[in-house]
């Protein structure tokens, strides 16, 4: 699938018992930042696992034009020859990007004190996604943006010549724009500091300190202080990616709410900034178990066990857990459509600027198949159905949003009518296997146009 051609629409319906194991792709968070931080290291970095979505294949042929010699050598074994910081050379195309706000973001930051320029675009969904949110706090480190109006791509960036340290709140929590800041800091002489008010996922401050990096992270009354010393020389890493605990989402969430199921998710990924969802979900009554639990490359990962669970109710989930599970919140929102009682969800106004507005692109999915949802600019509550209740049976527009697609498949596998979604392209952006997967689980899944 491609989220750049034809539109696929796709259709699920009512499943009997999800069952077996469900081996997810790579996390994609850290995907994105072993193939930058690669290109970015001296000599060469190994990385096993990575996530082949094409999401990350476009940060891939990034890191080809800005001078890196990235290989696939298949399996998901990949290697790239890196640059040194400050060493990417002006590419000679306009970068694409895709769908992947991640990967834009991420990479305005790495080339933004390299004195080069740089001209970036993608689908219609990131061409609508506003920048500044990066590009202001790129510009106390010198560097240049011209962009669309608002802020939007197409957008060329012109690197600082004479990079300048910087100390940067983050106005809102963001862990796209505390990594672009941290990857602009790499080549600015100096101390730079970023203070973030509520942790947002740490995967790019593990990885800075795992490639040699000098990165200290204090917890002050103002908020979570990290600071980073400019200019090192970056090492090259073996990386093994753990899975994608966005994407293990899916069959967790299938499993909870489709009667008779018992799906096993292995090797799962669970930084504590990122395994909200699991916790919320834990809370809500579901029968949700961590086995195997362990550490690898820095990173907790466990196994995890999703069984039926009609008993399940909702809850008010906290709002400073929000950064921890900011991509789960639609899968949630089905999930608590099939629990009993009102699942509210507060602190969320990030949603509204992902690849799309994604309470609104939700609630008229949930209230076309027949739950009710209340919202609001930062906030949005469903009252639940319990377990068999929801009718299920609407056409949902996926707004190029692949998590919005997978969201509304999950429902009709256990809505008393099937669910339909216009277009299921964009799902290939992270979780290319996701059809497969869950028909070998006992999905119903099928495209429409054959």
């Amino acid at each position: 699938m491609s989220g750049h051609g034809t539109p696929i629409p796709m259709i699920s319906r009512k499943s009997g018992p999800l069952s077996g194991t469900a081996d997810v792709p790579g996390d994609k968070s850290i995907s994105h930042r072993s193939l930058i931080l690669g290109a970015m290291a001296v000599g060469e970095t190994r990385i096993t696992g990575l996530l082949e979505g094409q999401d990350v294949l476009d940060t891939a042929k990034a890191m080809r034009a800005f001078g890196a010699t990235v290989t696939d050598h298949g399996g998901g074994e990949w290697s790239v020859q890196g640059v040194g910081v400050g060493g990417f050379s002006e590419p000679d195309h306009v970068i694409d990007c895709g769908n992947s706000g991640t990967g834009v973001r991420l990479i305005m930051g790495a080339m933004a004190t390299t004195p080069i320029a740089a001209t970036f675009t993608g689908d219609a969904s990131l061409n609508g996604r506003p920048m500044g949110r990066v590009t202001d706090p790129l510009a106390l480190f010198g560097t240049q943006s011209f962009g669309r109006e608002g802020g939007r791509l197409p957008m060329t960036i012109m690197g600082a010549a004479d990079p300048v340290a910087v100390e940067y709140t983050l106005p809102v929590p963001s862990a796209q724009v505390k990594s672009a800041v941290l990857l602009a800091a790499l080549n600015a002489p100096g101390q730079s500091v970023v203070i973030e008010k509520e942790a947002t996922r740490d995967h790019t401050e593990r990885m800075l300190q795992g490639f040699g990096a000098e990165l200290s992270v204090e917890e002050t009354p103002e908020g979570r202080r990290i600071t980073l010393t400019g200019q090192p020389e970056l090492k090259p890493q073996d990386i093994v990616v753990p899975r994608d605990p966005s994407s293990a989402a899916f069959p967790v969430c299938a499993a909870l709410i489709v009667p008779g199921s018992d799906v096993l998710v292995p090797n799962i990924g669970l930084n504590p900034t990122r395994a909200g969802l699991f916790t919320t979900l834990q809370e809500m009554g579901a029968d949700l178990t961590y086995e195997n639990m362990r550490e690898e490359g820095g990173e907790p990962v466990a196994d995890l066990r999703a069984k039926f669970s009609p008993n399940m109710q909702g809850i008010a989930v906290p709002p400073e857990r929000a950064a921890s599970m900011i991509d789960e919140y639609p899968v949630l929102s089905v999930v608590a459509s099939f629990a009993h009682g009102v699942t509210d969800m507060q602190g969320v106004k990030e949603l509204r600027v992902k690849e799309s507005d994604r309470i609104d692109a939700m609630a008229k999915g949930l209230r076309a198949a027949g739950v009710t949802v209340d919202e609001g600019p930062d906030w949005w509550k469903v009252t639940g159905l319990g377990a068999d209740g929801v009718p299920g049976g609407a056409t949902v527009a996926s707004q190029l949003d692949h998590r919005i697609a997978m969201s509304f498949m999950v429902m009709g596998m256990a809505s008393q009518k099937p669910m339909s979604v216009d277009d299921g392209s964009p799902i290939a952006t992270s979780f290319p296997i996701f059809e497969p997967l869950m028909a070998d689980l006992g999905a119903q899944i099928v495209r429409a146009n054959g």
